[in-house]
């Protein structure tokens, strides 16, 4: 059975369709992310299946049961769902411990478990969320990353079904995101809990989840495993919204891209979605390009040159294009000089 189920949803708010006829299911255990610019619906989307929002059109299904539909709706509280929120959203007068506490006790239906021992509860939660030595202190004498690891030990003591995460991590440091990162892959695979987490940093959702869900608006876009999504996306906007994407232009021979630029040039790839040949274009991560100063190539000038401490990143002008390539190795160039740009042999997807 499903953890969640979309099934033709849309929702409008007044003339702006915020979904468009989305279908979509969350399959249990699993950790779905879902991405897309601002405005795209990705937190609708949640909404909707966390019962705050009606469909206009449209059901939602939480473990096979119908949840919402443009006519009813069951209570977010009946829902079997935990919701871990972009705003920390603690009480300011509750003891850490309390905060857990309180999902148990105002909770009509608990894992028979739970429900025996809701102390034990609450110890063991702690424990797995780090925040033993801190269960009897209140949020304001707590780090913004205590203060979310709160928030999602408070979601996860009932042992929901489903956990809905709406951004949980964009107002913590870049340091303490990534350890973040890590403590949440961890309880899911503890609690084998399905999670659906809105983000919109690609890197999460790249490296994190299962399954990734890119929206634009309001319907989805492309939705695959990680692996597929970068690296073989199959629109245009998908290309260039995760990650970067260079869009050349030139011409398909079966699986053989003949670039315009560069005399005798072809790359041969593997899958490639429809869409691109039709265009005339190739997607090509900066990574699968690499440049040399002499030799096969397209010719190009160095305009940019930016060191991130594991590789370089430059721009390179090309005819008809400026192509950002990826070097974790080889001689350093500077702006203005003149090099060749290849495909990398162990860089073009297979």
């Amino acid at each position: 059975m499903s953890s969640a189920e979309l099934i033709g949803v849309t929702k409008r708010f007044g003339k702006v369709t915020a979904l468009d006829g989305v279908s979509l299911t969350v399959e249990k255990g699993e950790f779905l992310s879902i991405v897309g610019p601002s405005g795209c619906g990705k937190t609708t989307l949640l909404r909707l299946i966390a019962g705050f929002e009606l469909p206009t059109e449209g059901t939602v299904r939480v473990r096979g049961t119908d949840v919402s539909s443009p006519s009813s709706a069951v209570p977010p509280e009946h829902r079997d769902i935990g919701m871990v929120f972009q705003t920390f959203a603690l009480w300011p007068h509750m003891k850490v411990a309390d905060q857990i506490r309180f999902p148990l006790d105002h909770r009509k239906h608990l894992p028979d478990d739970v429900a025996a021992d809701k102390e034990g509860r609450v110890t063991e939660v702690l424990r797995l969320t780090g925040l033993e030595e801190y269960r009897d202190r209140y949020p304001s004498e707590l780090s913004g990353g205590q203060q979310q690891r709160v928030g999602l030990a408070r979601a996860i003591a009932p042992k929901p079904s489903l956990l809905l995460m709406d951004e949980p991590l964009s107002a913590l440091d870049a340091e303490l995101r990534e350890e973040l990162r890590r403590e949440i892959q961890t309880l899911h695979q503890v609690t084998e809990v399905a999670i659906v987490y809105v983000t919109h940093d690609q890197s999460e959702a790249l490296s994190m989840s299962d399954r990734v869900v890119v929206m634009r608006n309001g319907r989805i876009e492309q939705l695959d495993t990680p692996q597929k999504i970068y690296r073989h996306p199959t629109t245009e906007f998908v290309a260039r919204f995760v990650g970067r994407a260079n869009l050349m232009p030139g011409k398909w021979d079966g699986d053989r891209f003949i670039p315009d630029a560069g005399e005798g040039l072809s790359w041969e790839f593997g899958e490639v979605a429809e869409e691109f040949r039709e265009k005339g274009i190739c997607p090509i991560r900066p990574e699968q390009l690499e440049i040399a100063r002499t030799g096969d190539g397209i010719p190009g000038t160095v305009r940019n040159s930016l060191f991130n401490g594991r590789e370089h990143h430059y721009t390179v002008e090309v005819p008809g294009a400026a192509l950002q390539v990826y070097m974790s190795t080889g001689p350093e160039y500077e702006v203005g000089d003149q090099v060749v740009v290849n495909a990398r042999r162990d860089g073009v997807p297979q």
